[in-house]
């Protein structure tokens, strides 16, 4: 019975003890959402923020670009030169392979790599000795041919004489005249033989045939070698004076060809590789005799002095041919062309410092200025930097370029002033230091 009733109401105690548990889960439940509203409510206040300030930022910069800084140059007149910049290749005027004439051995060679050698200077010697023993001997049967001659002659005047006083037959006398004749034709081909002789023991001696430089040696002292070898013996360059051929493309064929008419040679001067030093200064006299049709140019040779030898062949160089030189046109810096869809203009500084676009017409153009055949006058302002973001109509404002050389030299001078009192302050301090100090006086005395 106690078990009975105790058990209803310790199941209804337990009940109520567990009932708390469900009622504090929701409270947790709306702590975390409100816990996430809350951090996405910042995140979002941040983002708004930050946006805020780079749109002020914005704005900000854009009233301050309103006036664009730019930098400008004066439309001025002068002189322009037309010069072409081509690619040219250092060649030798004369450029010979040494190559031997007989075959034999080398009994000495004369030069040393690299050496300059005169026309006339001896430069290798093949033994000549197999060659000057055939001469002997041609000379030995010319000697010969020419004594049959001779008494070949003296026979035939006799039978001659004897013909007139008919005392011989007259085809004893014909006879002897054709053993003349033969024998002629015999002492022809023995000096025929002798001068061949003599060339082949000159031609032992290997003699430069220009003025120039010599290369390496192809063979030494004690080889042998034969006549028409291939690769020669050495390569004899000439180096002064040297010359560039370079190309001229086809479309401007015709102002050089009637600038050369009119002053027979034109300036040219070549360059390094880089096109950043000039190596010397020539003259061209003459274009080729045809156009190239694989490239459509037509080759030029300008000559040059190359005393001092910079010009070494086969280097590749950079040909500058000054054409034309135009007399007192408009001139402006190159930069400050633009390109637009009507074609190429100039931004003008106007009087209430605005810019406007006016349409030019361009003429020669080098590196660094252009010649203006119509569009702006003497004096106008253009602008040649900051146009990037220039607009018809939009205000620009011109830097004072010498503000900065005067600041620095505002600073230069109380760095100077600070360094001076600097100095004093030391000096004084040093001077104080010799008063305190007994024997400062005794050195300033004895001194």
């Amino acid at each position: 019975m106690d078990e009975q009733t105790a058990g209803p109401s310790y199941r209804h105690q337990s009940i109520n003890a567990q009932s708390p548990t469900p009622a504090r889960r929701p409270r947790r439940r709306w702590l975390l959402w409100g816990t996430i509203v809350l951090v996405i409510l910042l995140i979002l206040f941040a983002v708004l923020r930050t946006h805020g300030s780079h749109s002020e930022k914005s704005r900000k910069n854009r009233a301050a670009g309103d006036t664009q800084p730019v930098a400008v140059a004066t439309v001025h007149t002068g002189d322009m030169p037309v010069i072409l910049q081509l690619i040219g290749t250092v060649v030798p005027v004369t450029n010979v392979t040494i190559t031997p004439r007989v075959d034999g051995h080398i009994l000495d060679v004369y030069y040393q790599e690299g050496q300059h050698v005169k026309k006339g200077d001896e430069l290798e010697l093949i033994d000549p000795r197999p060659y000057e023993a055939i001469l002997a001997q041609y000379k030995g049967t010319l000697a010969a041919d020419r004594a049959q001659l001779e008494k070949a002659r003296v026979d035939n005047a006799r039978y001659q004489k004897l013909i007139r006083q008919n005392s011989t037959s007259a085809m004893t006398a014909r006879d002897q005249e054709f053993t003349v004749q033969q024998l002629e034709g015999t002492v022809k081909f023995d000096e025929a033989n002798v001068h061949n002789a003599e060339l082949n023991v000159m031609y032992c001696h290997i003699i430069a045939p220009v003025d120039g430089r010599v290369g390496i040696r192809v063979l030494d002292k004690g080889n042998y070698v034969s006549a028409g070898q291939s690769g020669g013996l050495t390569i004899l360059t000439q180096m002064e004076p040297i010359s560039v051929i370079f190309t001229v493309p086809q479309n401007q064929i015709g102002p050089v060809a009637d600038r050369l008419r009119e002053v027979q040679e034109l300036p040219v001067e070549a360059w390094n590789s880089d096109n950043t030093q000039k190596i010397a200064t020539g003259t061209v006299k003459a274009l080729d005799s045809q156009i190239d049709t694989s490239t459509g140019t037509v080759r030029m040779r300008g000559i040059f002095a190359n005393e001092d030898e910079r010009l070494f062949p086969n280097e590749f160089v950079n040909a500058r041919l000054l054409v034309n030189t135009l007399h007192n046109v408009l001139i402006v810096p190159g930069n400050a062309l633009q390109t637009g869809p009507d074609g190429q203009f100039l931004y003008v500084v106007q009087p209430d410092m605005t810019v406007k676009d006016l349409p030019v017409k361009v003429g020669e153009t080098d590196d660094s200025n252009a010649v203006i055949l119509s569009g702006v006058k003497a004096g106008d302002r253009v602008v040649t930097d900051g146009v990037s973001h220039l607009r018809p109509g939009q205000k620009i404002s011109i830097p004072d370029t010498s503000a900065p050389t005067t600041q620095n030299a505002a600073a230069e001078a109380k760095t100077a002033e600070t360094h001076h009192r600097h100095s004093n302050g030391q000096q004084s301090t040093d001077a104080a230091k010799r008063g305190n100090d007994p024997s400062a006086a005794d050195v300033t005395g004895n001194h």
